[in-house]
C-alpha cells in the first residue's frame, strides 16, 4: 500500500481510454476506488512522481522505528501482565487486548514499506490478509481504548462494576465480542482487496481494494469516519470530560493531581495523532466525490500535495500505536515497580517509585479510590 496503510484504488482502462484523478491511488485507510467514468480535459494526467519519492523516504524511515519502538513497548507490557497474570483487574485486561492489537498491526507494517519502496512483490493472499489484518487491529484499538475509558468512567463517577474481577472471563468474553465486530469489519477487505499494476505509478504492481461502485468507496470512507474517529472521540471525551469534574471535587491529593495529568495527556495524544489524519482525509473525501476537470499544471500540484499530506498524517496516525504503552502503563507506579523488579536481575540499580500503594489495584498506576478500582 502507498500513502499509508489503506489507500484508494487507481486503475486505468486501456479499451475504453479512460484515466483517472491523482486521488484514485491515495494510501489511506479507507479503501475504494473510483468508477470508470472520470477523465480529464485535454487529456491531462497528473502522475505521481513527487509523492512516490517522499513516501519511498518517509515511511519507510517512520515505520522502522515505529516497529521498533512499538514491539519493544507493547512488549515489556504483555511480559509484566503475564508475570501478574493472576491478579489483572478489569483494566489491565482491556490494557491487554490493546497491547496485542497494537502488536498486530505493527507487523504488517514491514509488508506496506516493502510496497512503497519496490511494489507488492507477496502476493494476492498475502495482500488481502495483511489488509485485512491491518483493518481488524486498527478498529479493535481504538474501540479497546473506547472501553477502557468507558469502564474507568463508570467506576470512578458512578461507583459501578460492568465485569467482576474476581471472574475476568467476563471482560475477556467482551474484549472477544469486540474482536468479532472488527473481523466483521474486514469482510469487504477479504472480498475487493486485489494486486493491481498502475500506471501512473510506473507500472508498480499495487496491492489495492477493488470496489465494485462509487458508493461502495464512499460507504467505506463514511464508516471510518464515524467508527475510526467520530464516535470514540466522542466516547473519550465524554468520559474523560466527566471523571476530571469527578476528581476535581473535594480534596487535590498528590494522587488525584496526577490521575488529571494523564487524564489530559491521554486525550491530548488521541486527538493530535488522529485530528489531523481526519480533517485530510474528509478534505479528500469531498474532493474526490466531485467531478474535476485537470487542465493545468497547478491542479496537479495540489492533488500531489494532499497525496503527501495523506501520507504524513496517517502515518502519524498510526504511530499512537506506540504511545499507547506509554500512556496506559509506563506513567503507572506500579508498572514501574514491576519493570524495576524485572530489571534487577539484569544488574539494573533504580530507585523504586516513592510512595508506592501497597493495596491490589491496577498494574498501570495510582489509584484513585472511589469504589475500590484503579483510576489508572
Amino acid at each position: 500500500m502507498d500513502d499509508g496503510f489503506f489507500f484508494s484504488l487507481q486503475k486505468m482502462n486501456a479499451d475504453s481510454g479512460t484515466s483517472f484523478s491523482a486521488n484514485d491511488l491515495d494510501f489511506t485507510i479507507f479503501n475504494y476506488t473510483y468508477s470508470d467514468n472520470y477523465s480529464y480535459s485535454d487529456g491531462l494526467v497528473c502522475d505521481q512522481k513527487y509523492s512516490m519519492h517522499f513516501d519511498s523516504i518517509f515511511i519507510p524511515v517512520v515505520y522502522s522505528v515505529a516497529l521498533v519502538v512499538g514491539l519493544v513497548g507493547n512488549g515489556l507490557v504483555l511480559v509484566i501482565l503475564w508475570k501478574k497474570r493472576m491478579g489483572l483487574n478489569v483494566t489491565d485486561i482491556f490494557i491487554l487486548h490493546l497491547c496485542l492489537a497494537d502488536i498486530l498491526l505493527l507487523l504488517t507494517l514491514p509488508f506496506w514499506a516493502v510496497e512503497v519502496v519496490r511494489e507488492w512483490i507477496f502476493g494476492t493472499v498475502l495482500c488481502k490478509m495483511t489488509g485485512a489484518l491491518f483493518k481488524i487491529n486498527f478498529y479493535c484499538g481504538i474501540f479497546m481504548l473506547s472501553c477502557i475509558s468507558l469502564d474507568r468512567y463508570l467506576s470512578i463517577v458512578h461507583a459501578v462494576q460492568m465485569y467482576s474481577r474476581k471472574k475476568p472471563m467476563g471482560t475477556h468474553c467482551c474484549c472477544l465480542m469486540v474482536w468479532l465486530f472488527c473481523l466483521l469489519l474486514s469482510i469487504p477487505d477479504w472480498i475487493f482487496l486485489d494486486i493491481y499494476k498502475d500506471s501512473r505509478r510506473q507500472d508498480k504492481t499495487q496491492c489495492v481494494p477493488d470496489y465494485p461502485s462509487d458508493s461502495w468507496r464512499l460507504s467505506s470512507r463514511l464508516l471510518y469516519h464515524l467508527l475510526g474517529f467520530i464516535l470514540p472521540a466522542l466516547v473519550m471525551l465524554f468520559c474523560y470530560s466527566s471523571i476530571l469534574l469527578r476528581l476535581q471535587r473535594g480534596s487535590q491529593c498528590k494522587q488525584k493531581k496526577r490521575a488529571i495529568r494523564v487524564i489530559i495527556a491521554l486525550v491530548v495524544a488521541f486527538f493530535i495523532h488522529w485530528t489531523p489524519f481526519n480533517i485530510t482525509l474528509m478534505v479528500d473525501t469531498i474532493q474526490t466525490n466531485q467531478t474535476l476537470n485537470f487542465s493545468n499544471q497547478t491542479s496537479c500540484e495540489n492533488i500531489t500535495s494532499l497525496d503527501i499530506a495523506l501520507t504524513a498524517t496517517s502515518t502519524v496516525a498510526y504511530i499512537h500505536c506506540c504511545v499507547n504503552p506509554v500512556l496506559y502503563a509506563f506513567v503507572g507506579v506500579k508498572f514501574r515497580q514491576h519493570l524495576l523488579d524485572m530489571l534487577r536481575p539484569l544488574g539494573f540499580k533504580l530507585k523504586a517509585p516513592a510512595g508506592l500503594v501497597s493495596r491490589k489495584s491496577s498494574l498501570w498506576s495510582e489509584s484513585v479510590d472511589t469504589s475500590h478500582t484503579s483510576a489508572f
